[in-house]
């Protein structure tokens, strides 16, 4: 499962991704690629996480990339700005997951 979520938030980054570049403009063309790029980042380092069976920094890769993309995609199509205050939890969630990679990496 955390392999085939981490294969749609591919997915998903690059369609982001691409529509900021080529049907947005402005502060929303700036907020599609920086969830893209973010999402796109920690989907592949889910599958790694998967790979090196690290389920849980791989899921807090997924949800935290969801949550910090998904708000900024939302933002770019609309939603209230308000939803900017969720974005940090997405990243911290990304951050987690990183720290919790590197202890089980340890020695």
């Amino acid at each position: 499962m955390l392999g085939m979520m981490a294969a749609l938030a591919g997915a998903l980054a690059v369609a982001a991704g691409a529509f900021g570049a080529h049907g947005t403009q402005g502060q929303a063309a700036e907020w599609l690629r920086t969830g893209g790029q973010y999402q796109l980042i920690h989907a592949v380092a889910a599958l790694v996480a998967l790979r090196l069976e690290a389920r849980g920094p791989g899921w807090l890769f997924v949800a935290g990339g969801a949550i910090f993309a998904l708000t900024l995609y939302a933002m770019a199509l609309g939603a209230p700005r308000w939803l900017g205050a969720v974005t940090p939890i997405g990243g911290a969630m990304l951050i987690g997951g990183w720290l919790w990679l590197a202890w089980r990496m340890r020695g």
